[in-house]
């Protein structure tokens, strides 16, 4: 069993009081800060700990509080989880009623709203402390940051790519592609939905990639420019992105997947039910991949995406997950220290591997055993590096309901029942209804 890093920087700080602000749940308020108060390891302290997850997660989180008990044998933790949705459900209710647990997993897509009414505790006066920053690039600290503030740690990342299923584009044959810009993967995909067809074989070179927001951000990235601003402002025009849902007429005369198709073999999508060679994705999404494919389609490749513009940092880290604590928290110091050993403490490495997805942190993953498709993962980050930028700011709140919306729009697109036209002025004007509530 590892031991981990920092029991002695715990009480080195035992004495370092900090200035606090009380919890606020008004719009628009600041991330509480931490609250005058010192770390005491002699103290018996509670803490509260929730996450989204099911009963194997919980198993692990488990193995994990059991070695961080026997390093801090004074902070006793207790455990809630529920499914995805369910889990926001209920830290709503808290919210409402100043309640939230003490230490919580994040989604980045909730970070902001929590964030911006003050729910969560500012972990800036830890870091370099009792929260170690070290093994965690800058560009992965930063996801956690609003406003220059620190509200959450990032226990894993993904990035954007392209699986191929190597197996069925021998059936196919056609080679996998390698690189290239938009265009040339257009052409790739034409190419092998032309070969499949000769072999009279139901198989598309990929899916309509213009109904993801996410090939959307990483082409204005290309160019500079985010999806939003710091301050949640749009920061995309109605030309750019008729111009991005123009470029997919061409694949959606033939060349991707029918959406009917699609729609038979939902909720699987058309690269987990083999009816397409690529599709483009959350580096994570290989193992659930794997497990839907079956035999004998066990031969995956990572493919960095389309280039937009050479040299361009269009990639870019995105949290998995993250913690956060409660503004509320009675014991922050406490909450601290459980959040840097459930982040960096290489322990957690060894006993989730990746079940939270890739450790954000560097200790972290020099415990974790990597093979199969989460090697292949590994290795695909490593070899984007020249890609990577900066994360974009925090996503304005209601994000997750414009992401989906594109995604349905994108359907239409791709059923022929919208035009680029209806469906520019369809988006502005709900994301505008999303981002004004």
């Amino acid at each position: 069993m590892f031991t981990h890093r920092k029991k002695a920087a715990a009480g080195a700080v035992a004495g370092a009081a900090v200035l606090g602000l009380a919890l606020s749940g008004c719009a628009g308020s600041a991330p509480a800060a931490a609250p005058t108060a010192t770390y005491d390891p002699d103290e018996k302290v509670t803490l509260d700990f929730a996450f989204w997850g099911n009963d194997v997660r919980a198993e692990l989180y488990n193995e994990v509080l059991d070695a961080f008990h026997e390093e801090y044998p004074n902070i006793t933790v207790n455990t809630s989880f529920l499914g995805f949705p369910e889990y926001w459900e209920k830290r709503q209710t808290e919210a409402a009623g100043g309640g939230l647990p003490d230490v919580m997993q994040t989604d980045i897509n909730y970070l902001r709203q929590y964030a911006e009414n003050g729910l969560f505790l500012d972990l800036t006066p830890y870091l370099g402390s009792l929260i170690d920053t070290e093994p965690l690039p800058e560009n992965v600290l930063q996801i956690g940051q609003l406003d220059g503030v620190t509200t959450g740690i990032t226990i894993s990342t993904n990035a954007w790519s392209m699986y191929q299923n190597n197996v069925l584009l021998e059936e196919v044959g056609v080679e996998p592609f390698e690189e290239g810009d938009w265009q040339d993967y257009n052409d790739w995909m034409a190419d092998v939905t032309e070969a499949a067809q000769a072999k009279g074989l139901q198989v598309w070179g990929g899916g309509d990639y213009t109904g993801r927001i996410q090939s959307f951000e990483i082409q204005q990235r290309a160019k500079g420019k985010d999806l939003f601003t710091e301050e949640g402002e749009v920061n995309f025009t109605e030309d750019e992105l008729r111009e991005y849902w123009e470029s997919g007429q061409e694949l959606r005369d033939g060349t991707v997947t029918p959406q009917q198709r699609l729609e038979e073999v939902m909720p699987m999508s058309g690269f987990d039910a083999a009816l397409q060679t690529s599709e483009m994705t959350w580096d994570s999404f290989g193992v659930s991949y794997l497990a839907n494919l079956g035999e004998p389609y066990t031969e995956l490749q990572i493919t960095a995406p389309p280039v937009t513009e050479d040299g361009a940092k269009d990639l870019y880290k995105k949290a998995g997950m993250l913690l956060s604590a409660s503004a509320g928290t009675e014991h922050p110091e406490a909450a601290a220290i459980l959040i840097d050993f459930l982040v960096n403490d290489p322990v957690t490495g060894e006993v989730f591997g990746t079940n939270r997805g890739f450790p954000a942190s560097e200790t972290a993953m020099s415990g974790a055993t990597l093979d199969g498709v989460n090697l292949q993962i590994a290795e695909y980050e490593e070899s984007i590096a020249d890609r990577l930028g900066d994360a974009p700011p925090v996503p304005v709140t209601g994000y997750g309901t414009i992401e989906d919306k594109f995604r349905q729009i994108g359907i239409e697109l791709n059923f022929g029942t919208m035009t680029v036209d209806e469906a520019v002025d369809q988006f502005f004007t709900e994301m505008d209804v999303v981002l004004s509530q």
